[in-house]
């Protein structure tokens, strides 16, 4: 099968590989915001290390399946991969870069946890409305969102928040737009959105004036390096390989876990504060995932 056109058009994954898909891009993507954070400290300006990141991973990926006799994308795979890297990678990952020169790596995974709300509605204006318990599980989910900004004790820009708002609607817009697509089969996509949206990163920067002047440190190499193999290697090809098996609602979950991992994370790494309010928001934002993964369960057997 050359190309991907809908989740529908999927072969039934094994009952593990959802499982071990959202766990990739609940566990993993929650740690990249910290590792953003020690990045930037480390030397790295913000859309050169997207750049370097995703292009860096993009090739590696995309050798490794041609040398395993993958097909190259057709011209039209291309051209939507492309759309894929400005709208996932460039907008939705270069913003949270940008964000985080001034946002703490918690609050940003907070902000970007209205991702599925957006998703929600732009699969409604496809015409793929979510079921009622779906909707549950989105609306309880924000509201926590909700309560962990309003309660927390994190900090924030008002530049760094435009960026993060940005960020979501543009990363939740592409995973929709994607859907019914003429894609690459998903690991072939994903290493081409990655080399088309880091080749975009690198135009931004340098046209910015980002430059490396002086190696990074040896913790913003090592939280590159992690970036590299766990966020873009496994997690952003996890993701991808979601948006073609599962519902949007069940795909986008992840940024409902995000936070909590991220501002766990960002206590016990980094000295971003957060009391027990914080931690029943968080509960809160676990329901509304547990919600959407019954309504999905519950959707498939019908």
């Amino acid at each position: 099968m050359n190309t991907i056109t809908a989740a529908s058009a999927q072969p039934t994954p094994a009952r593990w590989s959802v499982p071990l898909a959202l766990a990739a891009v609940y566990l993993i993507w929650g740690s990249t915001y910290l590792a953003i954070r020690f990045a930037l400290e480390g030397g790295f300006p913000p859309f050169l290390l997207g750049g370097i990141r995703f292009t860096l991973a993009g090739l590696l990926m995309f050798g490794y399946l041609r040398l395993r006799g993958a097909a190259v994308p057709t011209r039209a795979q291309w051209g939507n991969a492309a759309v894929m890297g400005v709208l996932l990678l460039l907008l939705g990952n270069g913003m949270v870069n940008v964000a985080e020169k001034t946002v703490s790596s918690g609050m940003t995974a907070v902000a970007v946890a209205s991702a599925p709300l957006w998703m929600g509605i732009f699969a409604a204006m496809r015409g793929e409305r979510p079921t009622r318990m779906e909707w549950t599980g989105l609306g309880v989910g924000f509201l926590g969102v909700l309560w962990l900004n309003a309660g927390s004790s994190l900090t924030a820009s008002p530049v760094g928040l435009v960026c993060l708002l940005v960020a979501s609607v543009a990363w939740s817009f592409g995973s929709i737009w994607s859907r019914g697509r003429d894609m690459a089969p998903p690991f072939m996509g994903a290493a081409a959105q990655m080399l088309c949206g880091g080749v975009a990163m690198l135009v931004v920067g340098l046209a910015t004036g980002e430059r490396l002047h002086a190696m990074p440190t040896p913790g913003g190499l090592a939280a590159f390096a992690y970036l590299v193999v766990l966020g873009s290697l496994m997690g952003f090809t996890a993701y991808i390989w979601l948006l073609n098996h599962v519902r949007p609602a069940l795909a986008g979950s992840y940024a409902y876990v995000n936070p909590a991992i991220a501002v766990l994370l960002g206590a016990l790494l980094a000295n971003e504060r957060f009391g027990a309010g914080e931690l029943v928001a968080m509960g809160v934002i676990l329901l509304g995932v547990v919600a959407i993964t019954f309504a999905k369960a519950a959707k498939a057997k019908q």
